[in-house]
Formats: C-alpha cells, sequence, structure tokens
C-alpha cells in the first residue's frame, strides 16, 4: 500500500511537473511572440517618421536646394540565409539622397560631397539641414546614403547591417552614381565629409578608396572599436554580437573589430584629412580619436587635426546652432574648399549665418 501511495504521488508529481514545463513553455512563446510584434512595430514607427521627415527636408530646402531621393545598389548582403535562393546574390538597393542648388549653371562644373550620417542604426534626417544649406550656398552638390542597416526601411534592411564592412561600400557607391550620372559634377573634386559613425566611415573609404576622393574630413570619428567596447555599456556590447551584426565579442573575435578600426588601419591614409574631436564628447570618448591621431602620426602620415577642450555641445559641439560651431564649421568648409574649390566660398562667418535668412542674395 505504502508503495502504491509512493507510485500515485509521483506520478501526481510528473503531472504537475509537465503542466508546469508545459505553462513555462507557453509563456515563453507568448513573451517571444509579443517581442517579436514590438520590433515589428517599432519598425513600422521607423518608416512612418522617415515618411514625415522626407517631406520636412523639400519644405526647409524648397529655395535654395533640388532635393531628391533615388535608389541605387550596393554589393550583396555579406550574410545570405539561404544563399540558393532567388535573388540571394542580388546587390542590395538602398535610398540616397541628393541636394542639388537652385541656381544650377549647366556650363559649369561643380565639386561632390558624399555625406554619411551617423548611427549605429539611424538615417538621414532633417537634423543636417542646416549643413546642406551651408553646403549647397557654396555650390556643392551633395549625395547623403541611407546604407544598409539605416532605420526607416523595415527590419530585413536594418538586419543588412554590416558595420565597418558593406556599409563603406554602399557609401562609395553613392560617389559613383553621382559621377556617372550627373555630368555637370566635377569627377576631380569630390571630398567626403562626417561625423561620429559617419566620421569612421569617411575614414574607411578615404582608406580603401584613396584615388576615389581629394579630401575628407571626420568629426568625433569612432575610431576603436576594441577600445569602444571597454568603456561602452553591456547593452551597447550586446548591439554588435546579434547574430546579424558582427556576430561576436571583442574578446571572441578581437581581429574583426581591428579590421573594422580607422585607428588600426591608419597606414592607408593617402588623402588630405581633418580631424576634430572633443574633451567632453559624451559618446565618442576623445581616446578613440587620440588613438587614431597617434596612429597616423606613427605612420608618418600628412594630416590635420584639432582636439577642442571642453567645447559646449559635446559629441555636437561642432554641429549646433551656436556662433562658435559655427565658427568651426567655417574652419571645416575652408579646410574642403582648399582641394575642391567651389564657386562660392563663406568669406566670414556673418556670410555663413546669412546663408539662412537670405538664402537668394
Amino acid at each position: 500500500m505504502k508503495n502504491l501511495v509512493v507510485l500515485v504521488f509521483a506520478l501526481a508529481l510528473g503531472q504537475v511537473s509537465r503542466a508546469q514545463d508545459k505553462s513555462s513553455s507557453s509563456l515563453e512563446q507568448q513573451v517571444a511572440d509579443l517581442q517579436r510584434q514590438v520590433e515589428g512595430m517599432k519598425h513600422s514607427f521607423d518608416n512612418l517618421d522617415k515618411a514625415i521627415d522626407d517631406v520636412s527636408w523639400h519644405q526647409r530646402l524648397a529655395d535654395v536646394a533640388y532635393v531628391d531621393k533615388v535608389i541605387i545598389t550596393g554589393p550583396p548582403p555579406a550574410v545570405v540565409k539561404n544563399p540558393t535562393g532567388q535573388g540571394a546574390k542580388n546587390p542590395v538597393r538602398f535610398s540616397s539622397y541628393v541636394f542639388i542648388p537652385a541656381k544650377l549653371d549647366l556650363k559649369k562644373k561643380y565639386p561632390l560631397l558624399v555625406l554619411p550620417h551617423g548611427g549605429v542604426h539611424s538615417n538621414f534626417n532633417t537634423a543636417y539641414a542646416h549643413i546642406i544649406h551651408e553646403l549647397v550656398a557654396q555650390e556643392y552638390i551633395v549625395v547623403a546614403p541611407e546604407y544598409r542597416g539605416s532605420t526607416g526601411y523595415g527590419a530585413g534592411f536594418y538586419r543588412m547591417i554590416d558595420y565597418g564592412g558593406l556599409e563603406v561600400e554602399d557609401v562609395n557607391a553613392s560617389r559613383d552614381y553621382i559621377l556617372k550620372n550627373y555630368d555637370f559634377v566635377d569627377k576631380d573634386r569630390v571630398g567626403i565629409l562626417g561625423w561620429s559613425h559617419g566620421g569612421m566611415i569617411t575614414l574607411l573609404n578615404l582608406f580603401e578608396h584613396p584615388d576615389d576622393y581629394q579630401v575628407g574630413y571626420a568629426g568625433v570619428p569612432v575610431s576603436d572599436l576594441i577600445a569602444r567596447m571597454g568603456y561602452k555599456s553591456q547593452g551597447y556590447r550586446d548591439m554588435y554580437s546579434a547574430d546579424y551584426h558582427i556576430g561576436k565579442s571583442a574578446d571572441q573575435n578581437v581581429n574583426e573589430y581591428r579590421r573594422r578600426s580607422p585607428a588600426w588601419n591608419a597606414h592607408k591614409l593617402k588623402t588630405p584629412l581633418l580631424i576634430h574631436t572633443n574633451t567632453i564628447d559624451e559618446d565618442v570618448n576623445v581616446l578613440e580619436v587620440e588613438h587614431l591621431i597617434k596612429s597616423l602620426k606613427a605612420e608618418g602620415k600628412k594630416f590635420e587635426y584639432e582636439i577642442y577642450q571642453e567645447i559646449p555641445g559635446g559629441h555636437t559641439f561642432d554641429r549646433i546652432d551656436n556662433f562658435g560651431a559655427k565658427e568651426i564649421r567655417l574652419k571645416v568648409y575652408e579646410f574642403l574648399a582648399q582641394y575642391l574649390k567651389p564657386n562660392k566660398r563663406f568669406k566670414n562667418v556673418n556670410e555663413l549665418i546669412m546663408t539662412g535668412y537670405f538664402p537668394k542674395q
């Protein structure tokens, strides 16, 4: 009898355990489903935000520039889950903004600036509108690529990110597109500039395609991913370890992080370059950029740089609207103009300021 009671009790415990396992499994599935739904909603909101911002581009630049958004292609995806699937090896389609001065004279030639946006996952939005305004006032043609991994184009495009890899080639493909499609662009006057992750892409383009650019500017550039993983939070590091991203942490594959870091590729520089950084940058710690600067010096490279000391604005110190930021942007424009020779140049900060209020003069 005692053995029977024990058996019945054991069976009962087994049923409870199985029920608990089933309940736990069901709960885990529900959580996973909810996470997918939340991610889907996030991308839907990003798509909507992008559509609204695209309208704003036309509103903010209507008096000074023609604004277009073209669809072009870059290399096939870095990782293809079904290599034998239909279209698996197709080039990646992505959008690029094109900004052309409104008073274009087809008898003239114009210099081109390639402007990759910043952010691990971000996009080219109207936060850059004042900078585009200043560039077209100098009669630059500007192309701003929404390279793979950018937000506002759905989950699939988001997951194509190839940080420091094929996104660099997408940016260079936008340069090639302009030169092949617009006869009024001078192929011998092409520059590239960017901030933060866009600064990193600028550097890697100069390193990998030195003959394609006459000059570059890198503002507060992400420069050393290995060091960056050391001072950022675990949540930030986890983004890079995701299976659709680099896929491993820095300690698991240090060479991959090194390959994608400008500071570890400084020996490739051949192009005139200006670098700016800020000692109170809350995003890209100055130590990263200092490593880049020391690496370039060690390789005997000619370049210019300035480490700004505690300049207000932190990470965006030269992109905000105060007078000091405009003075620094003028320095950037003067550096670029040495090599790109735009048809119009700002003589002083006051001229730069006035373009925002009296664009037709």
